[in-house]
């Protein structure tokens, strides 16, 4: 099975330290609905694990969370794209769940659900969370520039791969697979 995992905020859609509270707050980042697009033309499963802190923040509720996801999923489609699953961990930084990168819980339900490991799968994030959780999972953690990724960069991440956008690093995925 052909699998990438995706961060949402920052790599696929344009992040707020505001939050993203409502289908009208979520934009794509530019290239990254076609990059989506090509994966599942590829015959990619694409996964989404993304923290939703401001669940439990009180700022949107899982109606409004599921109302973005279903924004997203409609533009993806006009793209010829599609995300197979979303996990989202719907935790505060401090209330100390398993779920919330950089623990890898969201990671290890998946696995558990697709019946597969996670070694080598591609996890591409824009943060040092990102990387920590699929790392303990022993995916292959792939940093992108948007988002928080230029901030990640410059704190230093040896050993991981790094590219402009979500757009570049499927380029390195799909030539892989040539």
């Amino acid at each position: 099975m052909r699998l990438v995992i995706l961060d949402r905020d920052g790599v696929i859609n344009e992040d707020s330290d505001a939050f993203i509270k409502s289908p009208q707050e979520w934009r794509p980042l530019p290239g990254s609905l076609e990059a989506i697009a090509r994966l599942t033309q590829a015959h990619y499963h694409v996964l989404v694990v993304t923290n939703q802190s401001g669940i439990s923040r009180g700022l949107f509720d899982l109606d409004t969370l599921h109302q973005i996801h279903a924004r997203m999923q409609l533009e993806l489609a006009h793209k010829g794209g599609r995300i197979d699953a979303i996990y989202y961990c719907p935790h505060a930084p401090d209330d100390g769940c398993q779920c919330r990168k950089p623990k890898a819980g969201m990671f290890r339900d998946l696995a558990t659900r697709l019946k597969i490991g996670l070694d080598n799968v591609a996890a591409i994030g824009d943060s040092r969370r990102d990387l920590q959780a699929a790392q303990a999972v022993n995916a292959r953690p792939i940093l992108v520039r948007t988002g928080k990724g230029r901030d990640t960069e410059q704190q230093g991440v040896e050993g991981t791969e790094v590219y402009d956008d979500l757009a570049a690093a499927v380029d390195q995925l799909l030539a892989e697979q040539a």
